[in-house]
């Protein structure tokens, strides 16, 4: 099933009301698929709110909508609800929104200008020459109490809306999309043109959560992380991660990301011995890499040497192999070990180039305009061209309706994109989509697919970056061999390997051949990814080269 970004309310209704038609259809769309998860309280939010009169859903939705939980009257001014004092009078009496919240200082603040800051609170803030943030900090000890609008502002005749169900919406909103990136503006940027989806088949059973346990775990996982991001004390946040019970490997990935960052912090303060605790805890991408840092910082060589040989017999991703690689060089040097096999790397070919400076443009448009020849255009592409081509001729593969890849009708991609298993669970598909480079047809697929598939949300194609043109003459000069190779690169790891491509490429398609360039200005040197991309091009003998740039007038 696929929602329309249309409702039969907009179309017979006032199409003012729009944003209030999408959230009545998410409503349904919830109700359809989430009913077992929703409590009592919610199940009669849902009953009470379509029951209400259509101004007060109105004013609700639009308030749901804005930023913060605090709202003054004045300034929720809708031609189409009309009297907002009227309009919240049923949100009032069903509780959804009160008028006697207290407001902290600060709250106060983001609702007022300067002027009516001095007006309102005028003996205590004589210097009117302050900034508005120099007038909060002045204030702040002074009005330490948090009180309400009426108490803050007497004088004042406007009135205060204060959300009560913003916790019970953000509750939705995370069952609807999955995540609490995305918002309520996803209809209307549907609706409008500004983003289009690909639709993918969506059954009743497609939903992101299947107990009501998971949407409360990511909830927590989401306080957790906003406390630590706002510099709670890490001990406080560990605490109430370490209770939460992630039973799904969506969730563990989300609880492993965060005890990462926070041993990243600890490490940061020079904590080790807490990041090293931190590390050994956790299963996110890198984790054990950190591990071996921090052992060799702490002078616990031998125990970092036999955790980078364990690392070196299985690296978790290329990134692992290669920085393991050079940890147990050092520490075979420290500890006296014999020293591992170096594996023997091609250098890629280089170009020494002395350009004058431009005034506004980068080194790798100078390169650019430089090398270019009218029969060997270069462009600048990073890594948008060999993404792209891959979205274009794996599109079938990676918009498979694959169970839990996809559950509403706004994803740019499917959410198991960066697991382990994403290949795998599509193997057979994208086994047909590469199929296609044996014959000639692989061209007539990729041209089909830009054709019907233009402008589509795509976590590979960057329409922007390809043109009519560039697509002809990437398909005219790119061997169907190397193209092969770099997708399954791709697939190996695609949240790596879907960077640290070279800058730009040279295309000559009246002889069908081509060459890459990194471009590296004065006192840039590779990266590590960037390094992992040249060896892999060299030893498929792909031509590349690196291009190192001096200023002339340096």
């Amino acid at each position: 099933m696929h929602i329309a970004t249309g409702t039969s309310m907009q179309l017979q209704d006032d199409p003012r009301f729009y944003y209030l038609a999408n959230f009545r259809q998410a409503l349904a769309w919830l109700q359809e698929r989430y009913a077992d998860l929703l409590s009592e309280p919610e199940c009669a939010f849902l009953q009470q709110f379509l029951a209400a009169p259509r101004a007060a859903q109105a004013l609700l939705v639009r308030m749901i909508m804005r930023k913060g939980s605090h709202f003054r009257v004045s300034k929720l001014d809708y031609a189409e609800i009309g009297c907002s004092r009227l309009a919240a009078k049923p949100l009032l009496d069903a509780g959804w929104v009160r008028q006697d919240a207290a407001l902290s200082l600060d709250e106060l603040f983001n609702l007022l200008r300067k002027d009516e800051v001095l007006e309102h609170l005028g003996e205590r803030a004589q210097q009117k020459t302050l900034s508005k943030g120099e007038l909060l900090e002045q204030l702040r000890e002074t009005y330490s109490e948090p009180r309400d609008f009426a108490t803050w502002c007497p004088a004042s005749e406007d009135q205060v809306l204060s959300l009560t169900v913003d916790a019970l919406c953000e509750r939705l909103r995370l069952m609807f999309f999955g995540n609490l990136r995305q918002d309520w503006s996803a209809f209307v940027l549907a609706e409008l043109g500004i983003f289009r989806y690909e639709p993918v088949a969506l059954s009743v059973d497609s939903r992101a959560f299947r107990h009501r346990a998971d949407v409360d775990c990511y909830l927590q996982l989401q306080r957790s992380r906003e406390q630590f991001e706002a510099g709670e004390p890490i001990d406080n946040v560990l605490q109430q991660i370490s209770a939460l019970l992630c039973d799904t490997p969506f969730l563990a990935a989300r609880r492993h990301k965060l005890l990462f960052r926070m041993g990243q912090q600890l490490e940061r303060e020079a904590n080790l011995d807490g990041a090293l605790a931190f590390y050994a805890d956790c299963r996110y991408v890198g984790a054990r890499l950190r591990q071996i840092r921090v052992l060799e910082r702490l002078g616990h060589q031998a125990q970092a040497y036999a955790l980078a040989k364990q690392a070196a017999h299985a690296p978790e991703n290329d990134a692992e192999a290669q920085a393991v690689a050079r940890a147990l060089v050092r520490l075979a040097r420290q500890l006296g070990q014999p020293q591992p096999d170096k594996a023997k790397v091609v250098a890629p070919q280089r170009i020494d180039l002395c350009l004058p400076k431009p005034a506004a443009q980068s080194v790798e448009f100078a390169v650019k305009a430089h090398l270019s020849e009218p029969d060997g255009p270069v462009h600048y592409v990073e890594n948008s061209l060999i993404c792209s081509l891959f979205g274009l001729l794996c599109w079938k593969a990676i918009f498979a309706p694959v169970p839990g890849a996809f559950f509403h009708p706004f994803h740019t991609g499917p959410v198991d994109l960066f697991s382990t298993d994403f290949h795998p669970r599509r193997a057979e598909v994208f086994a047909e989509c590469l199929a296609h480079l044996d014959t000639p047809h692989y061209k007539q697929v990729i041209r089909q697919n830009y054709a019907d598939k233009f402008g589509i949300q795509s976590p590979f194609v960057f329409w922007a970056a390809l043109d009519p043109a560039l697509l002809e003459q990437a398909l005219d000069c790119l061997p169907a061999a190397h193209l092969l190779a770099w997708f399954k690169r791709l697939l190996l790891d695609i949240k790596a390997n879907r960077a640290g491509m070279p800058d730009l490429i040279q295309l000559w398609p009246a002889e069908q051949r081509y060459r890459m360039i990194e471009v590296k200005g004065p006192g840039d040197r590779l990266q590590d990814n960037q390094r992992r991309w040249l060896a892999f091009c060299a030893e498929h003998g792909m031509p590349v080269d690196v291009c190192y740039v001096q200023w002339a007038d340096a």
